[in-house]
């Protein structure tokens, strides 16, 4: 799928330039840019959807853990007395 792009002068200025430091041609640096930002996007949306997955799950069941129990959980990481998730609780 061909597709094109309208970029005002500034910016292609810009990306030329930056083309040239990098050693890459101007349309390298437009993929790597279009790619980056939808990897970011999607990891966003991902994000969203999980937490309102989980804020459903929660009005559900009513089960959580406090943020005091995901602290004290999480200080216990690479040491040796390093504890399992908690259960979560009503």
């Amino acid at each position: 799928m061909a597709t094109s792009l309208k970029i005002d002068d500034a910016l292609k200025g810009r990306i030329q330039h930056l083309a040239s430091q990098r050693r890459r041609s101007p349309h390298w640096i437009m993929l790597e840019a279009i790619q980056q930002y939808v990897e970011r996007e999607e990891a966003r949306e991902s994000f969203k959807q999980e937490a309102l997955a989980s804020w459903a799950a929660y009005q559900e069941t009513g089960r959580h853990l406090t943020g005091q129990e995901v602290r004290t959980w999480l200080n216990t990481w690479g040491t040796e007395d390093e504890k399992a998730v908690p259960e979560c609780h009503k």
